[in-house]
């Protein structure tokens, strides 16, 4: 008897292990095919990117003949980012902070922070 539940114990524990590991794989594969979060954000934010802010800032970071900085050379500081996109800038940039989640913010920060120039 005691050895037909310690079999069954070990036959749950490791049906509940199998099945942890599919769901940790599942969720990997849903941030991005290649399993990197980062990747996936980068990918989030250049959509983001694409929709929201290439109209101002240009296709590719940059925008010549006009006021909007380079964003292939803005400094490499987060913080100054996040609130320049949620507050605007100079009554030149409106402020996005009503219309972005915090996620799309950091997303587009992960996206334009890899594509910086040294």
């Amino acid at each position: 008897m005691l050895t037909d539940v310690s079999h069954r114990t070990v036959a749950t524990i490791a049906t509940v292990a199998v099945l942890t590991v599919a769901l940790a794989a599942t969720v990997r594969a849903a941030d991005n095919a290649t399993g990197n979060p980062l990747q996936a954000q980068i990918d989030h934010g250049k959509s983001t990117y694409a929709e929201k802010c290439s109209h101002c800032h240009g296709p590719n970071l940059m925008n010549s003949g006009t006021i909007t900085p380079d964003l292939r050379v803005i400094p490499d500081d987060k913080t100054r980012f996040v609130t320049t996109v949620k507050n605007g800038k100079n009554n030149k940039m409106p402020p996005w902070g009503d219309i972005l989640s915090d996620d799309e913010i950091g997303n587009l920060w992960a996206f334009v922070s890899s594509r910086r120039k040294p």
